[in-house]
């Protein structure tokens, strides 16, 4: 483990029921980051996602990949960003989005999420997330600076 959940928040503002990165295992700044995320049986959303038949939706799925790589950007660049007085940013858009294969209660979501672009004040990532070497989601994953 490179950076432990309770580091990640240094990182990111999000925080539980909405926090989904346990932890960084490999950290390329300023190009990757691997990070991974165990979906607890108990979590809220389960109980109506499906109730009988639980799995982690989508959505979810997204945005612990959005979460990975705000813990890239921001363990990479943050001394610029605030000298260009930018401290957070937003989700703006979502490309060639794919599941592959559903997620469940007890996986370890692994996802490798890459820097593609960066410009002024956007940044696209790719992410692919797997759980045991399967590929369960892909997407393009664009985020605005401000």
């Amino acid at each position: 483990m490179l950076i432990d959940r309770e580091s990640i928040k240094a990182h990111i503002p999000h925080r539980d029921p909405f926090l989904f990165v346990d932890e960084v295992l490999e950290l390329e700044r300023g190009a990757r980051i691997v990070a991974v995320r165990k979906f607890r049986p108990e979590e809220e959303f389960f109980k109506g996602h499906f109730p009988g038949s639980p799995i982690v939706p989508g959505v979810i799925i997204l945005e612990a990949m959005a979460q990975a790589g705000g813990v890239l950007y921001n363990a990479s660049f943050t001394e610029e960003r605030v000298s260009k007085g930018q401290t957070g940013a937003y989700l703006a858009g979502l490309e060639k989005v794919r599941f592959r294969k559903a997620v469940y209660p007890n996986d370890l979501l692994k996802m490798d999420v890459r820097i593609q672009k960066m410009r002024s004040k956007i940044i696209i990532f790719t992410g692919e997330a797997s759980v045991e070497g399967s590929k369960v989601a892909e997407a393009e994953i664009m985020v605005s600076l401000y």
